[in-house]
């Protein structure tokens, strides 16, 4: 729940963001001078931008917990391995193996959008944030694609 907090907070305060460089755009588009209104259609298409990645990273984060909780309730998520850093990330040994292990089930069921999840789970868990996202993405549209 505190991660759905954090969520909801940054989204605020992005939008109050875009909101300001919006508006900070429309004033200096109304100046009528060249440079403020060459500044103001660019301080209009960053605020453009930024509303186009929230909603894309918000659509990912909804889309990626409600396949995480599908398959938390039946029993499909990678179990930790006991001994962990203090940050809750896999020791390299084990994230080695694991990221090993899941990757050849996941290559080996390539439509099966719970494998590319637990993946991901464990790419993340490595510490591998670029490969967690390609993986969890690959879950996301292979869930999509057949209905869930």
């Amino acid at each position: 729940m505190g991660s759905r907090i954090g969520v909801v907070v940054m989204a605020t305060l992005l939008v109050l963001y875009i909101a300001l460089v919006g508006w900070r755009a429309v004033v200096l588009l109304g100046s009528g001078q060249a440079l403020g209104v060459t500044m103001g259609v660019a301080l209009l298409v960053m605020p453009l931008i930024g509303a186009w990645a929230l909603v894309r990273e918000l659509q990912f984060g909804l889309a990626a917990d409600r396949l995480g909780r599908t398959l938390n309730d039946e029993g499909g998520m990678p179990e930790a391995p006991e001994n962990l850093r203090p940050n809750g990330r896999l020791l390299p040994e084990d994230a080695d193996r694991l990221v090993s292990e899941y990757g050849s089930a996941a290559a080996a069921e390539p439509e099966d959008w719970r494998a590319q999840y637990r993946l991901g789970v464990v790419h993340d868990a490595a510490g591998h944030r670029k490969d967690a996202r390609a993986a969890i993405r690959a879950a996301i549209r292979l869930a999509g694609a057949r209905g869930r």
